[in-house]
């Protein structure tokens, strides 16, 4: 366990790598990515939500799919440069906080994603082969029920199960709590699965929800 004192000392370099994650977290990649490409702005079609599968509104798969990696990525870099410079406990904070960063960003008045695809990113950083699975296992549901947000949310609740089985346990309270959130994120798409009014993959954009 940690002293009173090293917890003190160490308590500022926590706060820095923190908001360094919330910050890289923040960068809203669907909503650059759709203006440079010109087209219509995502926060005013579906959701109104900056995430790829809004992107995939605007009917430019090219941009929901740079979306998704982008939005991946911005966790995956921001893990790998707190763990560099500072160890895995310093990765673990850079990791909520990019993960609070694209749910909450600053600059859009803390009306982000939904954080799929950045607690993709920060499995990778933490333990790729749990990523795969939770792809995997995203993508057994979506073939099996044409759901994305259900795919979504049965593989976030597998990732810390799959973390803890490889002897991942920090990292399995982590995305505890981050699976948690992911799932609050996607209250309303819950409530659409159990009335049966959400929209399915492939549906027509008339008959599909927002998501």
């Amino acid at each position: 366990m940690i002293g009173s004192e090293l917890f003190f000392t160490a308590l500022p370099c926590w706060t820095i790598v923190f908001i360094f994650g919330y910050l890289a977290g923040t960068m809203p990649f669907g909503l650059i990515i759709t203006q440079l490409a010109g087209t219509a702005d995502i926060r005013a079609i579906g959701s109104g939500n900056i995430g790829a599968t809004n992107v995939l509104r605007t009917g430019r798969k090219d941009l929901a799919a740079a979306t998704l990696v982008c939005d991946a990525l911005k966790g995956t870099a921001a893990v790998l440069v707190a763990s560099r410079f500072g160890g895995h406990s310093l990765a673990m904070a850079a990791g909520l906080g990019a993960f609070l960063g694209h749910l909450f960003p600053v600059w859009l008045k803390f009306k982000g994603g939904k954080g799929v695809a950045t607690f993709i990113g920060l499995l990778i950083a933490f333990a790729w082969p749990v990523a795969l699975g939770f792809c995997a296992i995203w993508l057994i549901v979506a073939a099996a029920t044409r759901y994305s947000s259900l795919s979504a949310l049965i593989a976030s609740a597998a990732a810390p199960a799959m973390l803890w089985a490889l002897g991942y346990p920090s990292e399995a309270r982590l995305f505890a709590a981050l699976a948690l959130l992911l799932w609050v994120m996607h209250r309303a798409n819950i409530a659409r699965l159990m009335a049966g009014t959400e929209g399915r993959i492939g549906a027509a954009p008339e008959q599909s929800n927002a998501t």
